[in-house]
């Protein structure tokens, strides 16, 4: 493990600045800890609301990052009211949450990590504690007692498991007092604790001894494949990821029976390593590397059987079967050690591997999803050297059901804001970069639908989908350039869709184009580009998205951005008003054909949004003023005053009507249209 510590960088840095140092530190390096794990210390003075000093410990609050941790995150306790807990027999979490609570030196302050009596029954300035995969191997065998002591010989003090809190924080205090000569602590099956008289002799001794346990897997490891290749799973990427675009939708539809989740596929080379070799279905199933794994990626993956040559079609047929074994065996865990207290969590896998395609994890969203992703990655790295080191082993089922189930666990699960209208659906808008598209994708997302922005604008569609991951997290949106006219680029924007998110939920037909002049003297070009856009294009965009809606099985919302041109057609607009109703009727079509698969499409119909709107190009301002008489500069108004409201309408006006329809709010609606044109008689459905 390389030691990352720049003294250039720590000159010069007070306490608490060298406490963040350090913890980003640790945070950085994917090795030692996963998403929100691990926490480190200090113990300071500090001054209380009355500017009295006082002995303070300063640890890591729950829930925060270390990787992006900011002093706000430390809480701050008050060490001669924590201290004499060490004379304690015992405590529960509830007692010991609400004791620290009075602790804190400033009640608004974070909650404290459920490790903080660990922290403070060490008596040493600075203390860090990581889940460094090195360490956890050489824990996680059958063989660890005799690993660990030849590795750490009496420097090191081993701590059996137990799950974090007042017991194994006193534990803890306990050996390290008996042994004061040990540089750390390693908790089996869980991970390191170390410590120092500075944040950089902590951090020095965290580095050195991960190294010496990633030394030991090494040359245990040299010369061995641990991973042996079973025969006729590997494909060259191209077909591997055909074959899982193809498979995503009907896995996410099974995963999504309790509640909807966003997948994320995963064909990285240590995920093929491990799910091509011959020794990944038994390993897989052996169990969680720590307990922190088991929060995001349960006691197990689903393991699907599958043999050469790979076809989506046949795994398909499979998958339904392996996913309700999964589900029937998790409910039985389940009952087995339950003690009634908690009702059973969602049943279904948060990580999902298929011999030759890889690795598929799930979640609530793609941040989740993620998640669940990287810490499979390192139960694959702890495995790997755990075979190396000896035959790898996990908790016992009851000791992961706590962890699962841990009351403090689950409250946190009661803190999470409400979901909101559109969370955990995925949205594809066409035309997405200006005008109505763009007001769409950031009204969907902004009620917390994924949204896959497409434009044959690329630049614009990427900048949208930049400013929609700033506002609301990482990869809540996505770019892709769609040509709607163009069948590849469609069938590749709906690839890329599928290894993505998984799925569809919602599609946002919204592309069109606006040629203008008195049919007698339309260029056929012109009538042909208007069908192949406002009609064709419609078509191919919406038989991907309902093929796709099918093979997930989860229903879905299609919503057509049509026009107040569709029942009240425009003089010299011709071509745009008849392809545009030949859109309306592919809707209705499209409706009658898949509402038994609880598929919704609808239409909006809006009218002279001008709003950001690459529509209305200078060529089609002029015609509009000269077929009604005006001049160009007052076309918007003239819009305005022939409407009942007298109202402007705009692209955010329009995306309020998409949500409606695309939302629960409309389950009962389909083959409607919906004008959005602030009252034009003409236009008034018949």
């Amino acid at each position: 493990m390389a030691n990352l510590w720049s003294e250039a960088e720590a000159a010069g840095k007070d306490e608490m600045a060298l406490l963040v140092y350090q913890s980003r530190l640790i945070g950085a390096d994917a090795s030692l800890v996963v998403w929100g794990g691990g926490n480190t210390s200090i113990k300071r003075q500090v001054k209380d609301f009355r500017g009295r000093e006082a002995a303070a410990m300063t640890v890591k609050g729950s829930g925060s990052d270390l990787k992006t941790i900011q002093p706000k995150d430390f809480p701050s306790l008050r060490l001669e009211d924590v201290l004499p807990l060490m004379e304690r027999d015992s405590m529960s979490d509830d007692e010991m949450i609400a004791y620290l609570a009075q602790c804190l030196l400033d009640p608004k302050a974070p909650r404290p990590s459920i490790e903080t009596l660990l922290h403070a029954f060490l008596p040493y300035h600075s203390v860090v504690h990581s889940h460094a995969d090195a360490i956890v191997a050489l824990t996680n065998t059958k063989e660890s007692d005799a690993v660990l002591r030849e590795v750490y010989g009496n420097r090191a003090a081993v701590v059996e498991y137990l799950r974090p809190g007042f017991a194994l924080s006193k534990l803890v205090g306990q050996r390290v007092r008996e042994n004061p000569e040990v540089d750390g602590v390693v908790l089996v099956n869980h991970g390191l604790f170390t410590w120092g008289d500075s944040a950089k002799e902590a951090y020095d001794r965290h580095v050195d001894m991960v190294s010496r346990a990633e030394e030991r897997s090494t040359h245990r490891a040299r010369g061995r494949r641990v991973f042996t290749p079973a025969p006729g799973l590997a494909l060259e990427k191209p077909e591997r990821r055909r074959v899982a675009a193809a498979l995503a939708p009907a896995l996410r539809g099974l995963v999504s029976r309790g509640q909807v989740m966003t997948l994320r596929y995963d064909d990285g080379p240590d995920v093929l390593e491990f799910v091509n070799s011959g020794e990944a279905a038994a390993l897989s199933q052996v169990g969680p590397a720590t307990p922190d794994h088991t929060l995001q990626t349960k006691i197990k993956p689903l393991w699907v059987e599958a043999a050469g040559p790979l076809d989506a079609s046949r795994l398909a047929q499979g998958l339904k079967a392996a996913v309700d074994r999964y589900v029937s065996e998790y409910s039985a865990w389940y009952r087995a050690n339950t003690d009634g207290g908690h009702p059973m969590l969602d049943p279904h896998p948060r990580v999902v591997l298929i011999p030759g395609l890889g690795m598929w994890s799930t979640g609530k969203d793609a941040r989740a999803a993620l998640i669940a992703g990287d810490v499979y990655h390192h139960t694959i790295s702890v495995i790997k050297a755990a075979e190396a080191v000896g035959s790898y082993a996990s908790l016992s089922d009851k000791d992961a059901y706590d962890v699962e189930y841990w009351p403090m666990e689950l409250y946190k699960l009661t803190l999470a804001p409400p979901e909101r209208e559109l969370s955990r659906r995925v949205a594809l808008i066409t035309g997405a970069a200006h005008g109505i598209g763009r007001a769409v994708s950031l009204r969907l997302a902004a009620e917390g639908a994924h949204v896959v922005v497409t434009d044959v604008d690329l630049d614009g569609a990427s900048a949208l989908a930049q400013q929609i991951n700033d506002a609301h997290g990482y990869a809540r949106a996505k770019a892709l350039r769609m040509d709607v006219t163009n069948p590849e680029e469609v069938a590749a924007a709906f690839h890329s869709l599928r290894l993505a998110y998984g799925g569809l939920d919602i599609l946002v037909s919204n592309a069109g184009v606006a040629p203008v002049g008195a049919i007698h003297e339309l260029s056929l070009a012109s009538w042909q580009r208007a069908m192949d856009v406002n009609a064709t294009g419609h078509f191919l965009v919406a038989r991907e998205a309902v093929k796709l809606m099918r093979e997930q099985g989860m229903g879905g919302s299609l919503v057509f951005v049509g026009t107040k041109n569709v029942p009240a057609p425009g003089r010299d607009f011709g071509a745009y008003s008849a392809s545009k109703a030949a859109e309306a009727q592919l809707a209705r079509v499209l409706a009658i054909e898949n509402g038994e698969r609880g598929i919704r499409v609808n239409v909006v119909n809006p009218d002279a949004v001008f709003q950001d709107s690459n529509l209305w190009s200078t060529e089609l301002k002029e015609q509009r003023a000269r077929a009604h008489g005006v001049s160009v500069e007052g076309l918007e108004d003239f819009y305005r005053q022939r409407n009942l409201l007298k109202e402007r309408v705009t692209g955010e006006d329009v995306a309020e009507a998409v949500v409606f329809l695309a939302g629960p709010r409309s389950s009962k609606t389909t083959g409607a249209m919906l004008p959005v044109d602030a009252g034009v008689t003409d236009a008034f459905p018949r």
